[in-house]
């Protein structure tokens, strides 16, 4: 199997595709925003005729307001790649998101989903007293709390949520050995290129998402009761049109401040994938990656 990295704006979905038509492959996305529903222009999903060339897994998995994380998502995608094993057809993981990568690859400390209700419960408990959710958690979970400033309420909340589902310390359960690493072959590349090419790719590609409708995305988001502070819409790209909704910012500005969003995400993501040695880079032009990555395995 492959899994085919790189900064966003890279040309990992055009490259993905392509390579699953050549090797009789198939998509699994490994980005952290595309497993959520309705948001499609932000994400820079696989377009209907990409999805039409080569079939995609994890994606639309959940809805914007419900809790996902790396572990959730290590589950799925291990299910989804070995129902592409048994069919006999490969999988390529195609994504940014290095975490998940890992978790999925890897293996990773095993955590609970946590049911709505009770991160529900627990959030209104912790706005409504913020300091006796945390000295909650210096009692259940000494290690954690002492890692957590006293208003971080996200992480004091998903530490309490995780000691109330499994009586057990979030700070013990990542000390746990990872999950069984599975036994797959996987081939790393890494798509790469000028850094001045890429920003150009990162504002051509944000003009290109305004232009599609980004705008009325976020709205219609808005309007089925998703809102800027899930964690899911807290994040580039929406954000900041949710403040152009608000009236904080005219749309030259919206599109200037999701611009360098990316520019420091992708930043993020070189740093990340750089330090990985599993990698082969492929710097070269996106349409001709494919060919250079064929090659590659033809040696393999």
């Amino acid at each position: 199997m492959l899994a085919l990295v790189g900064p966003t704006a890279s040309g990992k979905t055009r490259v993905g595709v392509a390579l699953a038509r050549a090797l009789g492959g198939e998509v699994v996305s490994a980005d952290a925003r595309q497993v959520y529903r309705y948001m499609d222009i932000g994400t820079a999903k696989p377009t209907p005729e990409e999805r039409a060339r080569a079939k995609h897994h994890m994606l639309d998995v959940v809805e914007p307001d419900e809790n996902y994380s790396a572990g959730h998502y290590a589950g799925d995608a291990s299910t989804a790649i070995e129902s592409i094993l048994q069919r006999n057809r490969v999988p390529i993981l195609v994504g940014g998101s290095g975490l998940y990568l890992k978790a999925a690859l890897d293996g990773f400390s095993p955590l609970p989903r946590t049911p709505r209700s009770v991160r529900e419960r627990l959030l209104d408990e912790a706005r409504e007293d913020p300091a006796e959710a945390y000295r909650r958690l210096r009692e259940v979970d000494p290690v954690t709390a002492g890692r957590l400033h006293a208003n971080d309420t996200k992480r004091i909340v998903r530490a309490l949520e995780v000691f109330e589902l499994t009586g057990t310390p979030l700070s013990v359960l990542h000390e746990l050995p990872a999950k069984e690493k599975r036994d797959w072959r996987v081939e790393w590349f890494g798509l790469g290129m000028d850094r001045a090419l890429l920003y150009r790719r990162i504002e051509e590609r944000v003009d290109r998402m305004i232009a599609a409708g980004l705008v009325d995305e976020v709205r219609e988001l808005n309007r089925l009761g998703y809102t800027r502070e899930l964690n899911a819409l807290n994040t580039f790209g929406y954000r900041e049109v949710f403040r152009y909704l608000d009236g904080e910012s005219d749309l030259a500005e919206t599109a200037a401040q999701i611009k360098v969003g990316t520019r420091r995400y992708a930043k993020r993501q070189l740093t990340w994938f750089r330090k990985d040695r599993r990698v082969r880079w492929i710097d070269t032009d996106p349409e001709d990656a494919p060919d250079a990555i064929l090659k590659i395995l033809d040696t393999c």
